[in-house]
C-alpha cells in the first residue's frame, strides 16, 4: 500500500460486505480531513419533496455540490453515514450510489431512525473525506 494514497480494502478472513461498501478505508498521515454536516433532500429552490427517492436524489446532488466546493470528488470520500426514517429502496439507492462512486466504495454505516431534524426529512447523509 502506498503511504500517500487513500486505500480501501476488505481484510482476509472477513465476510464479504453485504452491500456496496468497503470494510476499511485508510487515509495517510497528514491528509486534510473534511467532514460535512448531514446533507438532506432539499432541491435547488429549497423545496423538500414528499417522496423518499426524490429526497435521496437531491441529497446526492447536494453531496456532489459540497464536494465540488472544496475541489473534492468521490475518490476523496472515506466514510459515509446514512440515516433514514423509511426503508431504503436499495435498487434505487445503489443507482445513485454507483453514479457517485463507480465501484470504489468507501466505508459506510446505515441507521434507521423514527425522526430526523425535521419531521419531513426522510434521509440524511454525512460525508467524511480526505485530501492527500
Amino acid at each position: 500500500m502506498e503511504n500517500n494514497k487513500i486505500t480501501r480494502r476488505n481484510p482476509e478472513g472477513m465476510p464479504d460486505p453485504v452491500g456496496n461498501y468497503t470494510h476499511i478505508t485508510k487515509i495517510p498521515r497528514n491528509a486534510e480531513l473534511y467532514v460535512t454536516s448531514g446533507q438532506i433532500g432539499t432541491g435547488s429552490t429549497g423545496e423538500l419533496p414528499e417522496s423518499f427517492n426524490l429526497q435521496l436524489t437531491n441529497t446526492f446532488d447536494n453531496i456532489k455540490k459540497v464536494l465540488q466546493a472544496e475541489q473534492l470528488s468521490a475518490e476523496n470520500i472515506i466514510k459515509v453515514n446514512i440515516w433514514a426514517t423509511e426503508k431504503i429502496d436499495w435498487d434505487f439507492m445503489y443507482t445513485e450510489w454507483s453514479q457517485l462512486f463507480g465501484e470504489d466504495y468507501p466505508a459506510m454505516t446505515i441507521g434507521y431512525l423514527t425522526e430526523l431534524g425535521l419531521p419531513e426529512i426522510k434521509v440524511e447523509i454525512e460525508i467524511w473525506a480526505a485530501k492527500v
